[in-house]
């Protein structure tokens, strides 16, 4: 029930981030009338199918000076189709699973806005369990089914100057070149929970060997809150190419609590830093486009005892898009 009702909250999140103006009419429209200024547009000329697959994934680490053991999901590759007009992008993706490989049980939904001239806003939901156990210390690599991980959170910004971009309407291969450069920066706040879990401590067999006993870590819990500043790009490049910059570095206080096979501690040091930042590139013509757009966010805090957690969430997607009708003269 929570999967469903936060991937409708994702859903008006990618409907609306082209609708900023639109909202603000809302009050005065009619039900019927706020629909179809949201949702319905009227010029075939915005409309295109598409074809895309795409890369989502949530991994972590534990590390001290010298060692690092890493947890990374199966399964992270999907292939899917959808439509898009100046309103609306709907994509709709199947995951691929290896028949050679364990699979990792996941739900991965990521979705922004943007809000007005001056509010950028994303959101992100992911569950996953069953991580393949890697490390630099020469053990052998493990699947474990019984290791899950959930992340919950939120990115706001509050740009300085008007966002004159919006990267839907580049997904949907309708972007105009009004100006070569369109650059814009920010500050803001996020959030973030995170958690994951095992049956045991997450090292591997001979993981004590290399860690100490406070990083047989049986499950671990996080709340942050922080701020964030921002930077906003996108540049207008020859031959109708379409490139795109964000990051988005912040710091936050978190509430931390680690639970040992015979103990629970908090960690003393609460600070959470995080970096993120999104690349795309873009290529329109007459009939077709090509976009390629690839984020991450990094996620590092101290659990005390030499011992730190790093996490990242990461999305890539290639779309190739057809569009239903253009002019005939141009």
């Amino acid at each position: 029930m929570v999967y469903r009702i936060f991937l409708l909250i994702l859903f008006g999140i990618g409907t609306f981030s082209a609708q900023s103006q639109i909202l603000k009419k809302r009050d005065s429209l009619s039900f019927l009338e706020t629909v179809d200024s949201l949702f319905i547009d009227h010029d075939l000329r915005n409309y295109s199918v598409r074809l895309f697959s795409n890369y989502k994934v949530k991994q972590f680490r534990i590390q001290n000076e010298d060692f690092k053991s890493r947890y990374v999901p199966n399964n992270r590759y999907g292939l899917g189709f959808g439509f898009a007009n100046s309103k609306v992008l709907i994509d709709i993706a199947f995951n691929v699973k290896p028949k050679n490989k364990d699979a990792t049980k996941r739900f991965d939904a990521q979705g922004s806005m943007i809000i007005g001239k001056h509010h950028y806003i994303n959101a992100y939901f992911q569950s996953y369990m069953g991580f393949n156990i890697k490390n630099n210390f020469n053990q052998p690599d493990v699947f474990r089914n019984d290791i899950k991980s959930w992340t919950i959170g939120f990115n706001y910004l509050y740009t300085l100057s008007e966002i004159e971009f919006s990267y839907s309407l580049l997904k949907a291969g309708l972007a105009k070149r009004n100006k070569n450069v369109y650059i814009t920066g920010g500050i803001g706040t996020f959030a973030v929970f995170d958690y994951f879990s095992a049956d045991n401590n997450i090292l591997t067999e001979n993981g004590d060997l290399y860690f100490n006993e406070q990083a047989e870590i049986k499950r671990y819990s996080g709340r942050g809150v922080g701020v964030l500043a921002g930077f906003l790009s996108v540049f207008m490049l020859p031959k109708n190419f379409i490139a795109s910059c964000n990051i988005m570095p912040g710091v936050a206080l978190m509430n931390k609590k680690v639970v040992l096979q015979d103990d629970t501690y908090r960690p003393s040091n609460p600070m959470l830093y995080k970096l993120d930042f999104t690349l795309a590139l873009g290529y329109n013509v007459k009939r077709y486009y090509v976009n390629l757009i690839y984020g991450t966010g990094i996620y590092s805090t101290n659990l005390d005892f030499d011992n730190k957690y790093l996490f990242n969430l990461s999305k890539a997607k290639l779309a190739i898009g057809y569009k239903l009708k253009v002019n005939k003269n141009n």
